[in-house]
């Protein structure tokens, strides 16, 4: 048996050991704590699953009957109002719950949310969303968006014209803020008419853009809220469309619950 005296060199180096060990554990968890966080902070847009789906048309007005005696000229103005092919309209309601989940979707605990607030995001790219680089869509890619929807400069109905404010209360994307009154937008009509420009018009929406360059049709969540037709909503939204293209223009939805 060995029973040689430790010395106090090896003393403080089995010392310093220790202490590393613990340095080194401490960094871990200190680095582990900052994953957690970092993934609860840096939550984004999701796809929803789409429920119910009723989709309408207008009814299409009956003819105008008009009689004048025969020798007479008669004058008109007549006024009518047609259906835009150029737009198409998506409203309802948003449900869903808030967890506290790992990166394979596997949940600890989660909260039904009862009175929703957030948004809801519509855009034509059939991949994944750069949510890190979100901000305001400019002219040249909403002009973009125009030419691919076959939309002439000279209709009244193009994004460009239709979007032409930009009144908007801040929101967020994830954690970008998107600052209020920085973006082109609209608010959408409340019982049949539109409403006055304001930070604090219902179901207003934005037009944003993603890093590469995806527009982004982006509508702030409403809980509850009378809509267009005097029913209430969480969430009115428009869809630019190619009224020459023989099949619909698809496009995904993502919503994010705050």
């Amino acid at each position: 048996m060995n029973n040689k005296p430790i010395s106090w060199m090896e003393k403080e180096d089995k010392t310093n050991n220790i202490n590393l060990i613990k340095t080194v554990s401490t960094v871990i968890i200190l680095f582990m704590i900052g994953l957690i966080i970092f993934s609860s902070v840096t939550a984004l847009p999701v796809g929803p699953s789409i429920i119910y789906n009723s989709t309408t048309n207008s009814t299409p007005r009956p003819a105008a009957a008009i009689t004048t005696a025969g020798g007479t000229f008669t004058t008109l103005v007549l006024n009518t109002t047609g259906q835009t092919y150029r737009w198409k309209a998506y409203v309802g309601n948003v449900s869903g719950k808030l967890t506290l989940a790992d990166a394979t979707n596997k949940s600890i605990f989660d909260w039904t949310v009862t009175s929703v607030t957030g948004e809801v995001y519509a855009t034509r790219n059939n991949t994944v969303i750069d949510w890190s680089n979100v901000g305001c869509a400019d002219n040249t890619l909403i002009n973009t968006e125009d030419t691919y929807m076959n939309m002439s400069l000279s209709s009244p109905d193009t994004i460009n014209k239709t979007f032409n404010s930009t009144i908007h209360r801040s929101f967020y994307v994830g954690t970008t803020k998107i600052l209020n009154s920085s973006c082109r937008a609209i608010a959408t009509y409340v019982n049949g008419a539109p409403q006055t420009p304001s930070e604090s018009s219902v179901f207003q929406e934005i037009l944003l853009k993603d890093g590469s360059a995806n527009l982004v049709y982006t509508t702030l969540v409403n809980s509850s809220t009378i809509g267009y037709n005097n029913q209430k909503y969480d969430f009115q939204m428009i869809l630019a469309e190619n009224e020459y293209q023989a099949t619909p223009t698809n496009y995904y939805l993502y919503v994010e619950l705050i």
